[in-house]
């Protein structure tokens, strides 16, 4: 089990925390005209952890995308961010690797959806951009929602070896007015075609319904200006 031995500490793929060009002008004592870029975004909300820690061991994969669904309906329960959660574990063993929560409001970055905050800290943790490199387990990716445009093309680069999802990308534009972005039809197959497997609405009216909680809390729809 090779996310076990990842726990030195207690979070070692959550130590990243938010700064901003203004933080960074601040702690240096210098003019926010300095052109100084902020440290690394990522900094996952201190609640993550009593649902979900590195290491744990998830058996099946229903239960993965339950736990990203959880991840999901408590970020939005508790109004840190977005309602959509995900879980990198190792797909034998179901070893935890890391979580993600989206943070697109928080760190004002279109990037940090769940699924990219996932497995981005999984390859900090584990010291490498290649997640299906020489000498690891394989590993899969649990998203409480199928992934938008963005989440899908980087997926392609990751090393990940399966993807199972909740929700459809229709339900996200439906229920939330999310922009997915054009995401061709044959997004299966064609992440199949490079060697990642798909599974589709595992858990989907779980994950709607966490969806809907987040309209009716008057949730931001953070979609981009379109020009």
């Amino acid at each position: 089990m090779l996310a076990g031995a990842l726990v030195r500490d207690e979070l070692p793929f959550w130590p990243f925390g938010l700064a901003t060009h203004a933080d960074s002008c601040e702690a240096r004592g210098q003019a926010m005209s300095s052109p100084q870029l902020p440290s690394t975004p990522y900094k996952l909300p201190p609640w993550v952890a009593s649902v979900v820690r590195p290491g744990d061991i998830i058996a099946s994969e229903r239960e993965r995308v339950r736990v990203a669904i959880q991840l999901a309906r408590e970020h939005v329960e508790r109004g840190t961010g977005g309602p959509f959660g995900a879980v990198v574990c190792e797909r034998e063993s179901g070893a935890v690797v890391s979580v993600g929560v989206n943070l697109v409001v928080q760190t004002r970055m279109s990037s940090a959806h769940a699924e990219q905050v996932a497995w981005t800290l999984a390859q900090r943790a584990l010291e490498t951009y290649d997640l299906g490199g020489a000498g690891l387990p394989r590993m899969a990716l649990y998203t409480s929602s199928q992934m938008c445009v963005s989440c899908w093309g980087g997926l392609f680069w990751t090393g990940l070896s399966r993807v199972v999802s909740a929700t459809t990308g229709d339900d996200v534009e439906r229920i939330v007015g999310f922009d997915e972005g054009p995401i061709p039809e044959d997004w299966a197959a064609r992440l199949e075609g490079r060697g990642i497997e798909v599974e589709r609405e595992l858990l989907r009216d779980e994950a709607c319904a966490v969806l809907r909680r987040y309209v009716e809390l008057g949730g931001e729809v953070y979609n981009s200006g379109k020009r």
